[in-house]
């Protein structure tokens, strides 16, 4: 019985489709291939995504591995066939379309056409919480790496600071011939030393070193959405690195919003929440409050007799809805605020009013009190 998990492997679930697996695949297949990864382990990890790939990508062979742990079913627990089996499975395409990500692969000559990606690059955009609320446009600044303007990305000093390639004599292709799970294997490729160029640099350009990439710092303006929150990114693309290459795809800049917080509201989602101190006498006796929003104060008249705790909604006041129309809300809680000092006279004046107000005035109290005796 195989003690590899095949699903691991390939990093999907045991219930994903077909269709999942397939895709999975066709990633990491294209990703750790040998041909296009040089890392030291790339080699191994593309045998081990090709075995899992074999089993699963077979219905029947992944039917008897989920049920009985090997491929071949309760009389295969000798292991895993790696290749040895490989066969068309049903909705899969069959093994050629598999692998048309390469081109003509195993055993014939084929020629791998990458193209270069340049790096994205990651900035941090401090804004206030305004700015987040309505949205605004900041110039900022970006370091990256740009096309050397005076070679072009050649990375020569002149057109004509070259020589021949000896690695592949001038062609731009080299014939690798390499041991795989189908056996020895030629696969023609770009030269890795010239870089399909058929010529290598002589003379290297004094303002990139050779590179045909600068470090350079320029401005860029950026438009913040109204209603982006904390921790969100934007991202532009082509503005990150850019390659040596014309033909090369420049990388994203990825910029992290960071939102500072409001003197008294807080962001939940759209909505924001207020906590308004008042006396405990204008909740007793009634009056206007003012409350923050996002465009100034707003005043909201509170009832007599009002609760602590009580909460009032001020709706479509909130934040801006990042997609779509309309906005949040304000939610605003009152809380009564006792004096923390009062003189004598006072203190016999809330003495008198103490007297003067019934106990059925208090109901909460009232009924506290009867499950305290209970």
């Amino acid at each position: 019985m195989t003690n590899k998990d095949y699903y691991s492997v390939l990093g999907v679930s045991k219930s994903a489709s077909d269709d999942e697996i397939k895709s999975a695949y066709r990633q990491l297949a294209k990703k750790y291939h040998p041909d296009l990864n040089k890392a030291p382990e790339a080699a191994e990890k593309f045998k081990e995504i090709n075995e899992a790939y074999s089993v699963l990508g077979d219905k029947q062979k992944r039917a008897n591995y989920d049920q009985y742990g090997s491929e071949d079913g309760p009389q295969g627990f000798g292991g895993g066939q790696g290749f040895s089996g490989f066969s068309q499975g049903e909705g899969f395409g069959g093994f050629e379309d598999i692998f048309n990500i390469f081109s003509n692969f195993g055993g014939r000559h084929r020629e791998a056409q990458v193209r270069e990606e340049g790096e994205d690059v990651n900035l941090n955009l401090v804004i206030s919480f305004l700015d987040a609320a309505f949205g605004c446009e900041r110039e900022i600044s970006v370091t990256r790496k740009e096309r050397c303007k005076d070679c072009h990305g050649t990375g020569a000093k002149t057109d004509s600071d070259y020589v021949t390639c000896k690695e592949c004599n001038g062609t731009g292709r080299v014939t690798y011939t390499q041991q795989t799970l189908f056996g020895m294997t030629r696969t023609v490729g770009t030269c890795r030393n010239c870089g399909g160029k058929g010529k290598v640099i002589k003379d290297k350009c004094p303002n990139c070193r050779g590179t045909g990439l600068k470090t350079v710092t320029t401005k860029i303006k950026v438009k913040i959405p109204a209603g982006i929150d904390n921790e969100q990114v934007i991202r532009l693309n082509g503005e990150g690195n850019q390659t040596a290459s014309p033909n090369g795809i420049p990388g994203d800049l990825r910029i992290a919003i960071t939102v500072q917080n409001h003197p008294l509201l807080v962001r939940k989602g759209f909505d924001l929440y207020v906590d308004v101190y008042v006396p405990i006498t204008t909740l007793m006796l009634g009056g206007k409050v003012e409350v923050p929003t996002l465009k100034g104060v707003q005043t909201i008249d509170v009832a007599p007799l009002t609760q602590s705790n009580t909460k009032y909604t001020l709706k479509g006041k909130g934040v801006k809805y990042l997609k779509g129309l309309g906005s949040g809300d304000i939610i605003v809680t009152l809380k009564g605020e006792m004096p923390k000092d009062i003189d004598k006279n006072t203190q016999k004046l809330i003495k008198e009013l103490q007297g003067s107000i019934s106990e059925k005035a208090y109901p909460k109290t009232n009924n506290y009190k009867k499950k305290l005796g209970d």
